[in-house]
């Protein structure tokens, strides 16, 4: 059975870091494509990033250059994404999620993933 588990939301003022996790069981760590996802309240859910370990490629919307950091760690089958700078606009539920392979064309589609984490709040305050 597939898991993911996100942890590490939070609550943070403005211009400053949160690290998310996320825990993978059940699916291969190795040559998949490993994402992380946001929704805000109203708004449909967007790409943040994802990485491909099967050249450890990473990709990133234009709201996440310079200020996110997406990794992963291949012996405690986590992914990571370290946030910087937050501003009110990061405040949403941040998701993981994985599927079999990704690149610079797919990475986003959220359709495409297959297996989701329930999610963790990330909140940024003024």
């Amino acid at each position: 059975q597939v898991q993911l588990v996100e942890s590490g939301g939070g609550s943070v003022q403005a211009g400053g870091s949160l690290t998310l996790s996320c825990q993978i069981s059940g699916y291969p760590f190795n040559s998949v494509c490993l994402g992380w996802f946001r929704q805000a309240p109203g708004k449909g859910r967007e790409g943040v990033a994802s990485l491909y370990t099967g050249i450890w490629m990473t990709y990133y919307a234009n709201f996440a250059k310079g200020r996110f950091t997406i990794s992963g760690d291949n012996a405690k089958n986590t992914l990571y994404i370290k946030m910087s700078n937050l501003n009110p606009d990061d405040a949403a539920v941040y998701y993981c999620a994985a599927r079999s392979q990704c690149g610079s064309w797919d990475w986003w589609e959220t359709a495409r993933y297959d297996h989701w984490g329930q999610g963790t709040q990330v909140t940024v305050s003024t």
